[in-house]
């Protein structure tokens, strides 16, 4: 415990037993399969390797083209095959394809989140960590960016990342978004982290505040640990990887 603060989730990838049950390997699969949106990794003596591999299929192409996608949630729901009733509503005429029953492992509400990451400078790739709204109704669906990085926005001494917030369907939100240039190589290992407070928000890169926000989302949001591919590599140069270390939260202790 640190004065008010205690850690409650504490990811290092060293517990393969453990990891089906902090994790959902599957990316938003209520608008998709199961099986079309399951996520390719291993887990390495340097944490984890989130991969896009050659024979991967795209996630969901009815929806969202050809893009692929490995991803880890904390979090998933749905409502019934047919209906509009699903986590993250990225364009306005989705519909379930399959219906998800709801798993919460870890969905926080306030505290401190951390991540200690390397980045992927292929110019065909996003890596990211997402805080989204649990979205028992439609307005718990704001979005807290802790990182985005896209390959073709890093170089060997400097790079963009993007942190804020999104809104969706929260109108108690409205967008707060940049991509701030960071000096150094954001292929190597680098401590991102965001404090959230019901005064607003406070993101953070190797210690550092680079941005601050007066907007706090006031309900549960579940973590999505990202990489996509936008499209295929001609040069077939597989997996693609996005290397995570650890991701470490922090509760306030008023909240258990």
């Amino acid at each position: 415990m640190i004065g008010d603060r205690e850690l409650v989730f504490d990811e290092r990838f060293d517990d393969p037993a453990g990891f089906g049950k902090r994790w959902i390997p599957h990316y938003l699969p209520q608008w998709s399969s199961r099986e079309r949106t399951r996520a390719r990794w291993r887990l390495a003596h340097d944490g984890l390797h989130l991969l896009i591999e050659a024979d991967q299929e795209p996630w969901a192409p009815e929806w969202d083209g050809g893009i692929r996608v490995s991803n880890l949630q904390t979090g998933v729901r749905s409502g019934p095959i047919g209906s509009r009733d699903g986590q993250h509503r990225f364009r306005p005429d989705l519909v379930v394809r399959e219906a998800q029953a709801e798993r919460w492992a870890w969905t926080p509400q306030r505290g401190r989140i951390e991540i200690r990451a390397a980045a992927n400078a292929d110019p065909r790739t996003m890596v990211g960590l997402w805080l989204i709204g649990v979205e028992r109704t439609p307005e718990e669906s704001g979005e807290i960016c802790l990182l985005e990085i896209f390959g073709g926005e890093i170089h060997a001494d400097r790079g963009m990342i993007g942190m804020g917030v999104h809104p969706f369907a929260d109108p108690a939100l409205t967008d707060d978004f940049e991509k701030i240039e960071i000096e150094g190589d954001l292929t190597a290992m680098h401590d991102y982290a965001v404090e959230w407070t019901p005064e607003g928000l406070v993101f953070e890169v190797d210690g550092v505040v680079v941005k601050t926000s007066a907007q706090s989302p006031s309900y549960p949001m579940q973590l999505m640990l990202d990489v996509f591919e936008f499209e295929p590599d001609p040069e077939g140069r597989y997996p693609k990887e996005f290397v995570v270390e650890r991701v470490r939260g922090w509760a306030p202790v008023s909240s258990r």
